[in-house]
């Protein structure tokens, strides 16, 4: 019964197997092996974009941190909201790649609005020398809090953003889960709605490891390969990441993981609908519910072995009903008898 992170789930068999064969002999270092052009010709495809440019990476932080770094000089500062993955999660790792710009937080959502974010836009660059000057937008999708940017959501976003010349990166740790989710393509929810840059999760889906970097100007591709270099993010035996991508995108077992993973959150948001004392912080849209239990719930819940992150509150306390605020994560692996033991124990 283990809910607590969707990177705590196991790497699927296909891929296991996919890095047994690459193993096999020998293949050039540092992405110049056969496999990388594989990759880059399977997601030029599919993000219907033959002249992008592909990279990969072993980590979502260093994604992200490599793209806004290439997309942002260290005096002009990143808006994104307050619960982003680089605010909330990566130990400032965009400001140390960057060099030192700054994130400017907009609104007090998880989602940004577009009046928010032209408010917070139009009050930079007012002091002169003296402020952070305006940099790129970057957007978490799935957001932090389980929530999705719709394609108009996006567009909105990004429209306000080219208004002030700026560019627009897509945090998406868990790209294929809001993919899926919205019935799009990767072309809708990417360079169509005027996305500049993709971190293409998947860790988070199934693999052992990797992250493609998608930037669909191919003129910041040189920066961004010094910027990888310089940043330690550079593996010589890269054929380990890309036979992970490449299975990953062989016979759609990204989106068969995917979905999978939002199967199993919706079957568990349906359970705990029907039990008395749960309430949901926000509809579950893609593999992640915040929902509050009473105490007792999770007490039984803990006791019995389930493994999630209680967020407010503690399972010690007085008042047995007291509700606490809880994440759970839905995996591809997770199984249906796993959810329904939950759920049972749950019920009490």
């Amino acid at each position: 019964m283990y809910f607590a992170s969707d990177n705590s789930g196991p790497v699927h068999p296909h891929v296991l197997e996919a890095l047994t064969t690459a193993n096999a002999g020998f293949a050039m270092a540092y992405g110049d092996d056969a496999l990388m052009e594989n990759v880059r010709a399977k997601i030029r495809d599919l993000f219907e974009a033959p002249e992008a440019a592909v990279f990969l990476v072993a980590t979502g932080t260093a994604a992200n941190s490599l793209i806004l770094a290439t997309l942002c000089a260290p005096w002009q500062t990143v808006f994104c909201s307050p619960a982003a993955h680089i605010h909330e999660d990566e130990c400032n790792a965009p400001e140390f790649f960057s060099g030192g710009a700054k994130l400017t937080l907009v609104g007090d959502s998880e989602k940004m609005s577009p009046q928010a974010l032209e408010t917070a836009i139009a009050g930079e660059e007012t002091r002169g020398v003296h402020g952070p000057q305006r940099g790129p937008v970057s957007i978490t999708q799935v957001t932090e809090r389980g929530t999705i940017y719709t394609l108009d959501d996006l567009a909105a976003l990004t429209k306000i953003a080219k208004s002030y010349g700026l560019q627009s990166h897509l945090d998406g740790a868990r790209f294929t889960n809001a993919l899926v989710a919205l019935d799009c393509t990767p072309a809708e929810m990417t360079w169509k709605s005027s996305i500049d840059a993709v971190s293409f999760g998947g860790t988070k889906n199934g693999l052992m490891g990797v992250e493609a970097v998608i930037f669909f100007d191919p003129s910041k591709a040189w920066e961004f390969e010094l910027r990888r270099k310089r940043g330690a993010h550079l593996p010589s035996k890269h054929r380990f990441l890309s036979a992970q991508m490449d299975a990953y995108l062989t016979d759609d077992l990204w989106i068969t993981l995917a979905k999978s993973a939002n199967a199993n959150c919706a079957r568990l948001a349906a359970g705990l609908r029907t039990i008395d004392g749960v309430t949901f912080a926000n509809e579950p849209q893609a593999n992640i519910i915040f929902a509050t239990l009473p105490r007792a719930t999770h007490q039984r819940l803990h006791a019995a072995g389930a493994v999630y992150h209680v967020i407010s509150g503690t399972l010690e306390g007085d008042d047995p009903a007291e509700p606490l605020l809880a994440r759970f994560v839905s995996d591809w692996s997770i199984s249906h008898a796993m959810i329904d033991q939950f759920l049972d124990l749950a019920r009490g």
